[in-house]
């Protein structure tokens, strides 16, 4: 890999990475329409419908965001063998996205979250999705895709929704085979397997998620606390690095026994919805690249906030983002070193 010594370095070595994202996959619906008038038939607005879309949700958007960043993402799941699975993978392939690890079950449903707006505000959400874990023959052709792509990947994200795509089992079988070849492995965790994912090389929670993986209560405020709970986690997950985000309040990040807290920049938010996806591309792409974790955790929270001013669930701009680091001096205010 060439040298990176520069943030233009850095972003031009993203193009060179393969990124390979396991984990619960879905389709994000959306109906967007314009309201005026309560509907006489219970106390809820009447929506009149101007546009439909479809897009990728879940681990995919995490692969859109890790394709907008100039990787080559290699997405692997488990769908359902639906009209929803079939749309899924037309939209997988109208976006460019290899669906060779995509793996379809007549036994599962594809998930889909149908999201109805009006006037840039969401008024409803209804989902339909599947939530038990796989059968044997299920994850034994999803770790077989795994096994395949694995071999050309620079780095792995776990993409974890609590669809079922993930067992303890199936867990420990992949971290195995990341470790055994020396690919590092980053995590975003939901709270059924949180504690599962022992010898990682980066967990990702953010604030909720930690409480309730640890089921820990403590005031958002309290920062003994909150950071004593990090160095739990880092102990029972046997885990160095550990990047926690705060919402409004930007990231944390742990590095063995060094802490450092990120604030947010300053943002016309409109949406939070994907900007954990985000965050979590542009940390496994930093990962992959061997850069400071201060580095790691400043361009991650700066792209986390990028995508918040967008409605809907965005892919980040890697030029704005790009922009946005060299105006505020990243490169040069996080120490860089290549481990």
């Amino acid at each position: 890999m060439n040298q990176i010594n520069s943030l233009e370095s850095i972003f031009e070595a993203f193009n060179r990475l393969n990124v390979l994202v396991v984990g619960d996959v879905m389709i994000d619906s959306y109906l967007w329409g314009k309201t005026s008038r309560i509907s006489p038939e219970a106390p809820v607005p009447i929506v009149n419908v101007v546009k439909r879309e479809k897009r990728l949700g879940g681990a995919a958007n995490v692969a859109l965001n890790v394709q907008a960043m100039g990787a080559t993402p290699l997405l692997c799941s488990v769908i359902g063998d639906d009209q929803d699975g079939a749309d899924y993978l037309r939209l997988m392939e109208d976006r460019g996205l290899s669906t060779e690890g995509i793996v379809q079950s007549p036994e599962r449903v594809t998930t889909i979250k149908h999201r109805i707006i009006a006037g840039a505000q969401q008024l409803l959400r209804v989902d339909a999705e599947i939530e038990h874990n796989l059968t044997d023959y299920e994850e034994r052709y999803l770790e077989e895709r795994f096994v395949h792509l694995l071999e050309k990947a620079d780095v792995v994200i776990f993409e974890d929704y609590d669809k079922g795509v993930f067992s303890e089992r199936n867990i420990r079988r992949f971290l195995d085979l990341a470790n055994q070849r020396g690919v590092p492995s980053v995590i975003d965790p939901k709270k059924k397997n949180f504690l599962s994912y022992v010898g990682c090389t980066l967990f990702k929670p953010n604030l909720k998620e930690l409480k309730e993986g640890l089921k820990a209560d403590f005031a958002d405020e309290n920062l003994p606390a909150f950071e004593d709970a990090v160095e739990e986690l880092q102990e029972r997950l046997q885990v160095k690095q550990v990047l926690v985000t705060l919402s409004e309040r930007g990231v944390f990040v742990a590095d063995g026994a060094a802490k450092t807290y990120i604030e947010a920049h300053r943002r016309s938010i409109s949406d939070v919805s994907g900007a954990g996806d985000t965050v979590i591309s542009i940390a496994a792409l930093c990962m992959a690249l061997k850069t400071s974790v201060h580095f790691m955790a400043g361009l991650s929270n700066l792209g986390g906030g990028l995508v918040c001013e967008q409605v809907g669930v965005v892919p980040v701009d890697k030029q704005r983002l790009y922009e946005e680091a060299q105006r505020i001096r990243l490169f040069e205010t996080h120490e860089h070193r290549i481990a």
